[in-house]
């Protein structure tokens, strides 16, 4: 459980970057960052992809089939859901919904596999879950009421930035179990005699798959869908004139250097420390962890304006946290009956 924890930690610490990355970056185009940081890990994972070679030659078609969803929806598809959602609300509500994420998670995941998880009685998730809500409630607050107070928003482009964050968030509910799931199912089973004998089976694998390996192999499969979005952005910008000094725009060493760091650190390391936690908790648990990536935020945000939070903020961040430490207090009673 502890171990978990900290791999948890770990993986808001690191995705916690990818929202001062465009406060860092404020001239490119969303699309720009969002498909050159896909880009970013998808090279990463080329030569890390040497140091599990053997394992990812034991990935089926099934696993490749698997990683390609996950990394489409979970990665690309969710980011430009919450940038464009950013573009046309501004960022107070995308931020306050998909802050809900541990709320949704825990919520999807205590209605499923409780033979796998157990399941805990919403007696004793529903005040975590209320402590989470109310925090991420608070420090969204006040931003929100100087956005309604600037008044003269088109209400149809604001609509439709509240549905993409809805759509964000729908992408990272899925996303977490499902690749839960497909860790559980592949941990703890007796590797093939060989390479050649895994590779000769389309139907899903049972051998044992490390979080490292499936990190690497998500990467590898984001590489081409990132390609592609890239070049589809330079036709975009070439025919409509959009302007954007593409390839890698007015400040290149900078913009490749950060895509690099973010591509390293909150793509690669932390889909590898999300895996491991996947791995040792609960995936009601594990969802709600995800409140660590909204503490990181906010902190990288506050250290880059030089900012210290208000008393209201700060009292949404106790909230945020004191929710996560009791969702870990008790202990679900499963339902599984012994083998």
């Amino acid at each position: 459980m502890l171990l978990g924890v900290i791999y948890a930690l770990a993986a808001g610490l690191m995705w916690g970057l990818v929202f001062v990355a465009p406060l860092m970056l404020p001239e490119y185009p969303v699309a720009m960052l969002a498909f050159g940081r896909y880009l970013a890990f998808g090279l990463i994972a080329l030569p890390l992809a040497l140091a599990d070679w053997r394992a990812l030659t034991q990935l089926h078609v099934a696993d490749w089939l698997e990683a390609t969803k996950l990394s489409l929806i979970g990665n690309i598809v969710y980011y430009l859901c919450l940038a464009a959602a950013i573009q046309r609300a501004g960022g107070p509500l995308p931020t306050m919904i998909i802050g809900t994420l541990p709320v949704v998670i825990a919520l999807a995941s205590n209605t499923r596999n409780a033979a796998r998880d157990g399941r805990s009685s919403w007696q004793q998730m529903l005040p975590s879950l209320g402590l989470i809500a109310l925090g991420i409630a608070l420090v969204n607050q006040q931003e929100l009421q100087a956005l309604l107070a600037q008044g003269g928003f088109d209400a149809a482009r604001y609509g439709l930035g509240a549905l993409l964050a809805v759509g964000a968030v729908a992408c990272w509910t899925w996303y977490p179990i499902r690749n839960a799931d497909w860790l559980r199912k592949h941990a703890g089973v007796q590797e093939p005699a060989s390479a050649g004998e895994a590779l000769s089976k389309t139907g899903p694998s049972h051998e044992l798959r490390s979080p490292r390996t499936w990190a690497t192999a998500q990467g590898l499969v984001t590489l081409p869908l990132a390609v592609l979005g890239m070049l589809g952005f330079g036709w975009w910008n070439h025919a409509t004139g959009y302007g954007f000094d593409f390839p890698l725009g007015p400040r290149p060493l900078y913009f490749v250097a950060l895509m690099l760091a973010v591509g390293l650190l909150a793509s690669w390391l932390g889909t590898l420390c999300w895996n491991e936690a996947s791995q040792r908790l609960p995936t009601r648990i594990v969802g709600q962890l995800i409140v660590f990536e909204t503490l990181a935020a906010l902190a990288y945000a506050f250290t880059l304006r030089a900012q210290v939070p208000s008393l209201l903020t700060s009292l949404g961040i106790g909230l945020l946290i004191f929710g996560v430490l009791w969702a870990l207090r008790p202990k679900a009673a499963s339902t599984a009956t012994p083998a």
